[in-house]
């Protein structure tokens, strides 16, 4: 594994690095991929951080949003990538996140509940819309502090834009710091508090070939 130097810290760590893949933890208020923007975007971008210091080409395998902190894959090679986005679309990868909210008191700690809705993305928020695509997500409360702070796990089955977030907002569970759907508080670094922290790799019938563990996980919140 490539040793990380202090100044990646800002934007990524590296957590997994092969010859087909390089898997890392992206800081929250990073892009993943250069936005609709391009060179106008003067924000940080993981995908051109990357390729500057790999060093050589990188290929996009799925996204985080900007806010968004966690584990976020590329691939090295044009084959990987193929086969990478087969993965994706045949659900053989599972990832998990974990959020922080201000809890509503309507959900039991240790229940799973299995959310459904057609979604939509507009230009900012996603919205339910019969034009939208079916999302599904499975969440599970994991504890309430004593201030009122939930934590959150979450998986989910489908992957559309934004769908955990609204998810949340939907079941009056705002994601702290997550002003876009209307929560007041803040988090950290103007961040908010969802994190990807689990990737599955254990459904992938080629893993081998891959060289890519069973799972993959770093420290949540």
């Amino acid at each position: 594994m490539e040793k990380v130097e202090p100044e990646q810290t800002m934007t990524y760590k590296t957590v997994f690095q092969n010859e087909h893949f390089i898997i890392v933890d992206k800081a929250a208020n990073v892009l993943s991929v250069p936005s609709r923007m391009g060179i106008e975007d003067n924000r940080p971008c993981l995908g051109h951080i990357l390729q500057l210091d790999l060093g050589q080409t990188i290929y996009p395998v799925h996204r985080l949003d900007f806010e968004v902190s966690g584990l976020i894959i590329f691939a090295l090679t044009k084959k990987a990538q193929s086969s990478s986005n087969t993965w994706f679309e045949n659900k053989s990868i599972s990832k998990v996140y974990s959020a922080l909210t201000v809890s509503s008191k309507v959900f039991t700690i240790g229940e799973t509940y299995e959310w459904k809705c057609i979604l939509l993305r507009g230009k900012k928020r996603a919205y339910e819309s019969p034009h939208g695509k079916e999302s599904l997500t499975r969440a599970r409360l994991v504890s309430v502090d004593e201030s009122g702070q939930a934590l959150w796990e979450l998986r989910p089955i489908t992957g559309r834009s934004h769908q955990l977030r609204y998810e949340l907002f939907r079941h009056g569970e705002v994601i702290i710091g997550d002003s876009l759907y209307g929560s007041t508080e803040k988090f950290t670094n103007e961040a908010i508090a969802l994190r990807a922290y689990q990737i599955d790799f254990g459904k992938v019938v080629n893993r081998e070939e891959f060289k890519l563990p069973e799972i993959i996980s770093i420290k949540s919140f």
